[in-house]
Order: C-alpha cells, then structure tokens, then sequence
C-alpha cells in the first residue's frame, strides 16, 4: 500500500517523539532480555511470555501484542518451523537444541516499541547457528540503509544483498521467507508503509529524517514459502525447514541509523 500512496515520503516523528518511542523501546529490549535470561529446556513459551508480561508491566508499559486483532498473549514465541506469530501455550515445551523466537511489543507514554530476536537453547547445530547469525547480521546490514534521503525498497533491497552475502559468509543456503516483512511505527503498532525483505532498490516513498521503520528479516533453512496454521496466527515453513526472525525498530536520522529499540 505504501507504493501507491500519494504520500511520496515516509512520516517523520520529531526529535522528541523518537525520544518517546526509544523510551517504549528500551523496555522491549529489557523483557527480551529477562526472557533469554531465564529460558532453558523444559519450560513453556507460555513461561517465557508470562516473564516478558511482568518486565513490561513493572515499567509501566502495556504489551501492545496482548489482545491486538484478537492476539492472547504479550510476546509471540515461535519454536523451530515457526517463523512468526507463535501463540505462548503450556504445551510447547523447550528442549535443548531448540530455536526461538520471541516477538515483542511494548506501548508506554502512546508510543510503541516492537523488536525480536531468536536464540538457542542450549546448543544450536551448526546449520541453524548459522543461520541465526546470518539472520542477526542481515538485520545490521540492511539496516544501514535506513537514512534521510533513500527509499523505501532501497532498506529491502540491502536486505536481499545482505541474505545472498550471508549464504557464503555464515555457509548456509537460504530463503526469505515470501509475503513478510517490516512496516512503519509510532502510535500504533503497524503503520504505513509495508517494507518487503528483497526488492529492487530506489523505488517507494522517500525516507526522511526522523522516519522510523521496524525492520525484520525473517530466514529459513529451506523454502521461502508458509502456510498459517489453524489457529489463523502460527506461521510455518511449508518444508518443515527451521527459521530465524531478527527485529529491531530503526529511524533515520542525520547521524546514521538509530535503534530505538536497544537491548542494553
């Protein structure tokens, strides 16, 4: 929606406002810190995400995921296969080996921070550490682009450059996943516009100083293609192929990038 919007740039918040936004920010970053902190083998993500509730609420912070279009939890969990939006249930037991995702969200003062970030439990294998750091590098690489001046698809087109340099850099073939990807923030959690993970560059609305944007490359193993389960929000590879999902929410500033979402 975002290409055909007559709107040619991409909203600006003042210096305040990104201000405001790092403070819900840093708060995002401090839950998933205490959930990688206390994660181990034989607890639920239902755990995990009763850990990330409390850090938000001690803040004063509200979770944004709770309740949003009819979400029930506070932090989405995502477990191997699961590329995104993972329901936290006591079934879904940890065990070594495992990879997770956790997807955060925090509303404080009217404005929000959303990042995310996969981990190990345990020891990784070698193909899907590989691909966890991949992931985490190709969100630091693409991000890069986020400055005053460039396009929207000029951010998706360093992601997909920085994917294919992944493959050779961390030794792992892999897909972006098709059909998701990042978006405007402040106010509300998802804003104009839509930001794809590949793409051709210079085209979209111009990014300006202070534009933000939550910028998520989501990796797998194997196919670019998911299927949504039936609870209409887990989403899986179709090939049963493991996945990482790396998140942060970045505006652009005349110094460079800024991550508004810190994990201090």
């Amino acid at each position: 929606m975002g290409f055909r919007s007559k709107k040619k740039v991409i909203a600006a918040k003042t210096a305040a406002e990104l201000d405001a936004m790092q403070a819900a920010g840093e708060i995002v970053g401090k839950a998933l810190q205490a959930v990688r902190a206390e994660a181990k083998a034989g607890m639920s993500t239902w755990d995990l995400d009763q850990i990330a509730e409390q850090v938000i609420r001690d803040a004063g912070a509200v979770p944004t995921f709770l309740g949003y279009q009819g979400f029930p939890a506070s932090v989405c969990a995502s477990v191997n296969e699961v590329i995104v939006h993972g329901i936290p249930s006591k079934e879904t037991i940890l065990e070594e080996g495992d990879l997770v995702s956790i997807d955060c969200g925090a509303t404080f003062d009217g404005w929000v921070g959303d990042s995310a970030w996969s981990f190990g439990i345990g020891e990784l294998d070698e193909d899907v550490q590989g691909l966890n750091l991949a992931t985490e590098w190709v969100l630091m690489e693409g991000m890069k682009a986020m400055v005053p001046g460039n396009r929207l698809t000029d951010v998706s087109h360093a992601l997909e450059v920085a994917t294919r340099k992944a493959e050779s850099k961390f030794g792992v073939a892999l897909g972006i996943v098709d059909g998701y990807g990042g978006h405007g923030i402040g106010r509300h959690m998802h804003e104009e516009p839509y930001l794809a993970n590949e793409g051709k560059a210079g085209k979209g609305p111009v990014i300006q100083e202070g534009s933000v944007l939550a910028i998520e490359p989501m990796l797998t193993l194997g196919t670019e293609d998911s299927a949504v389960l039936e609870d209409d929000w887990t989403v899986v590879t179709l090939d049963g192929s493991w996945a990482s999902h790396w998140e942060h929410t970045v505006a652009a500033t005349k110094g460079g990038p800024r991550i508004l979402t810190p994990r201090y």
